[in-house]
């Protein structure tokens, strides 16, 4: 086999690579991000763009980069407890606790409830979750081939729908942009920054990179300079069209709160905008494409989370894990989208900041040559800050530690302060390997 990989795979390999980045959950976010933004929205957007696309990839690009097979190998680097701590979180955090319950939530905000009476009240809910995630269920515990072609098929209707959306908003805005909403007054890059975090991409990257290295692999790449080669090509592909997409629905979200006003989520914007525009069957398609995707987007969750666990826990059988974190779902999917959004807040603010600070190590590990003592110092210092910023996002304000904080620390008030301590803690690591190296030397 050549190990030349040819052009049509790399724009293949893109393409995949976006479809596993924008599951239905991803629409929820730019608009409103838009509606919030106002007239702030292209600074706003931008801040999103980092850490809704550019980190994602810079992601899987890691995972080329450090030669490992699986997340937990790559995050083991710290220390063993280390690894099989966050990895397990991860995969807790993109799938039954927030990412496969939201797949019923956004199903039901756009697919069902704009048809239902104003105030129907949760028994709605409580059904379609049940019907959604047993067929979720049954999918995953006889994963078949039908599933891949739904996906096939669906994903080019959904895009070309939602494509359809947006140049119509764009042509024919529903109104002029509006003055911003809370937070984005003043600082909405960061704001936007912090925003990405919600989409769990970067957390999913450490998953899907390993999909999308394996098939580069497969396909006659060797070294790690062809493999890294691919997966750039492939992530730029992958980075225009998702960068693209979420610019436009983050501008269909701004020029919507005119006529529409300020909604609860990106999903009912959705079904409102679509239905400004289409009418009932628009809504109606809409809700149909979202649902059947969002299906797809579960069973892809639940099989990959189930398999971790049973690799984890080998005396829990697959099927018994797969029933289990599909029962779970659906009891937390009906806390609603709005609610399960504000939980995922503190959690994703916390966490997040490890993710980003594994992912730069991981291109700096030759240049400190590996030293456990360097991701242990970077990412304690990191913890402290990012828990503190979770916290505050949960609404508990620890005041003398936000005033300690915002005193020292640079960026500290935008959720950003843990860069100087990741910095700051990868040196005095750095140093401590050094020191323990001459003591052991003396000893020696």
């Amino acid at each position: 086999m050549s190990n030349k990989v040819p052009s049509s795979f790399i724009v293949v390999i893109g393409f995949m690579l976006f479809a596993l980045f924008f599951g239905a959950g991803n629409l929820i976010f730019p608009p409103m991000l838009g509606q919030s933004a106002g007239m702030n929205i292209w600074t706003a957007n931008a801040g999103f763009l980092v850490t809704g696309v550019g980190l994602p990839l810079l992601g899987v690009l890691a995972l080329g980069f450090s030669g490992k097979d699986d997340l937990q190998s790559l995050a083991s680097r710290v220390h063993p407890v280390f690894g099989l701590v966050f990895t397990t979180v991860l995969y807790l955090a993109i799938g039954p606790l927030f990412a496969m319950p939201r797949t019923g939530n956004v199903s039901f905000e756009i697919g069902v409830k704009p048809f239902l009476p104003e105030n129907s009240g949760p028994l709605p809910l409580l059904i379609f979750t049940i019907i959604f995630f047993t067929i979720t269920c049954l999918l995953s515990l006889n994963p078949a081939k039908i599933v891949e072609i739904v996906g096939k098929i669906l994903t080019p209707i959904k895009l070309t729908f939602i494509g359809i959306l947006v140049v119509v908003a764009f042509v024919n805005p529903i109104g002029d942009f509006q003055a911003p909403a809370k937070d984005y007054t003043v600082q909405p890059f960061f704001n936007g920054f912090r925003e990405g975090y919600l989409t769990m991409d970067t957390l999913a990257s450490f998953v899907f990179g390993i999909i999308i290295i394996n098939a580069i692999k497969e396909k006659g790449a060797k070294t790690k300079k062809q493999i890294m080669i691919v997966c750039g090509k492939a992530t730029g592909i992958a980075a225009v069209i998702l960068a693209t997409i979420y610019t436009a629905l983050s501008y269909m979200g701004a020029s919507s709160v005119e006529k529409l006003g300020h909604l609860d989520n990106g999903g009912i914007i959705l079904a409102k905008v679509s239905d400004y525009y289409f009418g009932a069957y628009g809504g109606i398609l809409l809700g149909l494409m979202i649902t059947v995707a969002c299906i797809t987007t579960s069973v892809g969750l639940v099989t990959s989370c189930s398999s971790y666990f049973h690799k984890l826990f080998p005396k829990l059988p697959y099927k018994t894990i797969a029933i289990c974190l599909s029962i779970f779902s659906a009891i937390v999917a009906n806390i609603g989208l709005t609610q399960l959004i504000a939980f995922s807040v503190p959690v994703m603010t916390a966490i997040y900041p490890l993710a980003i600070v594994l992912i730069f190590l991981t291109f700096l590990h030759s240049l400190f040559k590996g030293k456990a003592e360097v991701y242990q110092g970077s990412l304690l210092l990191t913890f402290i800050v990012s828990l503190f910023d979770g916290l505050n996002g949960a609404g508990i304000h620890i005041s003398s530690i936000n005033n300690f904080f915002n005193t020292i620390l640079p960026l500290y008030e935008v959720g950003l302060g843990w860069i100087i301590p990741a910095i700051v803690g990868g040196f005095i690591g750095y140093a401590a390997s050094i020191l323990k190296f001459r003591l052991n030397h003396q000893v020696d």
